[in-house]
């Protein structure tokens, strides 16, 4: 079978490779159809990771399920593939810890090479997906494939970002500190759907400025010493400016998450403000898993549209030069009749 492999910095090759086998009757093989980029894809396909080639790209996917696990979903059905490995029995999956899943090797993923585990990568003819009967999330009727493809991680970051804080201060003001393609568009979306009384979009880049007012937030251009107060604050850019705004302009009491991966050994956070304030700060990787129904459920309710964040529908056989210098939000599609030019 074909496999897309980023085999050097910026060079992207379709590879022939042992197709995958099932090796537990929980195991399902499933044919991905609509492959969505990561925002840290653009980051390892330049070399800029300690991620290093060769990698089978790809961790954001609806798939079609082509030989069913016992007791998951059936053959035909699309589901969304989280990018995280979780068994969902472990006492860490059972508290919906499903990053850490303690029945597979640390940091398990797809579409991170060596480093995740060599799982393979989501751009791929098919894909072995272990415990299928927890890991597969069926798409609710009338959500498209390409509109979920990113529900396996960056739309679930999103989620994360605003959700739990909304949960403790419903109706709050939501600032939200980008600088990446989509995690923080999806966070603007999540927060409005669930009743933000306003959401802050800062940013560097005109184009995602642009992008965040039409989703209907207020925007600030650069990251200010300080806004606000906020109850609910978030981080995703790579840049120490993010997080001390982010840290400096959360309320008292509030809550502040760091979504963004900052390359420095050494990062100044603003902790005797954060500690005078009582901050609840909050940063790692998101449990993907366990957010991924409440996510489909507002995409079926018509609250969150994704379809709005993403640059371009493209076809398969793009991927290769279209991922070699992309910096915005794509989806590689094998179905007829959806794929568009940018």
């Amino acid at each position: 079978m074909r496999q897309l492999t980023l085999v050097e910095p910026r060079r992207l090759d379709w590879s022939e490779v042992g197709g995958p086998g099932r090796q537990d009757e929980r195991d399902a093989i499933v044919r991905p159809l609509a492959v969505a980029t990561c925002d840290l894809d653009a980051t390892i396909i330049a070399g800029r990771t300690p991620w290093q080639p060769p990698i089978a790209i790809g961790h954001e996917c609806v798939a079609e399920v082509v030989e069913p696990a016992a007791g998951g979903p059936e053959r035909g059905a699309l589901v969304s593939v989280p990018f995280q490995v979780s068994c969902g029995e472990c006492s860490r999956c059972r508290r919906g810890h499903t990053g850490n899943c303690e029945s597979v090797p640390f940091l398990s993923m797809y579409g991170f090479g060596a480093a995740g585990g060599d799982w393979g990568g989501f751009l791929s003819d098919l894909v072995r997906v272990p415990f299928a009967d927890h890991m597969l999330a069926p798409l609710p009727d009338g959500v498209q494939p390409e509109a979920a493809a990113s529900v396996s991680d960056n739309i679930v970051d999103g989620w994360r970002l605003v959700a739990p804080g909304l949960e403790e201060w419903p109706g709050s003001e939501v600032l939200i500190a980008g600088g990446s393609p989509s995690v923080g568009m999806y966070g603007v979306q999540v927060a409005i759907a669930l009743g933000a009384a306003r959401v802050v979009y800062c940013d560097v880049a005109y184009e995602r400025l642009r992008k965040a007012e039409a989703l209907g937030a207020d925007v600030v251009e650069g990251y200010p010493e300080r806004l606000g107060p906020f109850q609910i604050t978030a981080m995703i850019a790579a840049d120490p400016a993010a997080l001390a705004l982010a840290a400096r302009s959360t309320a008292p009491d509030g809550v502040c998450t760091c979504a963004g991966i900052v390359f420095q050994p050494e990062t100044p956070v603003p902790l005797l403000e954060m500690y005078t304030k009582i901050t609840t700060f909050r940063t790692g990787r998101v449990h993907a898993r366990a957010a991924i129904p409440r996510v489909l459920e507002l995409m079926a309710d018509g609250r969150l549209r994704p379809e709005a964040v993403t640059d371009a529908v493209l076809g398969w056989e793009a991927a290769p030069a279209a991922l070699a210098d992309n910096q915005g939000k794509l989806v590689f599609s094998r179905r007829r009749g959806v794929s568009q030019a940018p």
